[in-house]
C-alpha cells in the first residue's frame, strides 16, 4: 500500500497530522510535509504505508478536506 500526497492541493488544516504519524505540519510553508516520501513530480509525493499503519493512512485521507492525500493498494488500485 502507498500514499500519493498532493502538496500543491494542501491547504494547511493539518487534520492528516492528527491521524497519521507520517504527516506533519510544516508552519512555514503553511503546507503538510509527508515524512519519508519521495517527489515524483512537482509537489506530488509518494511513500510505501508501513505494516501496521494501513488505517491510519486511509484515514488521513478520508479527513483531508481538499482531497490531498490518495492511498492505493499494492495493484496500484485506488481505496481511498
Amino acid at each position: 500500500m502507498y500514499v500519493e500526497f498532493d502538496r500543491d492541493t494542501c491547504v494547511g488544516m493539518y487534520q492528516c497530522v492528527a491521524e497519521w504519524d507520517a504527516f506533519e505540519k510544516n508552519l512555514n510553508d503553511g503546507k503538510a510535509d509527508l515524512e519519508g516520501s519521495e517527489e515524483e513530480e512537482d509537489d506530488l509525493f509518494v511513500v510505501e504505508v508501513p505494516d501496521g499503519e494501513e488505517f491510519d493512512a486511509k484515514f488521513a485521507a478520508r479527513v483531508c478536506p481538499v482531497d490531498a492525500i490518495e492511498v492505493y493498494d499494492d495493484d496500484g488500485e485506488q481505496v481511498v
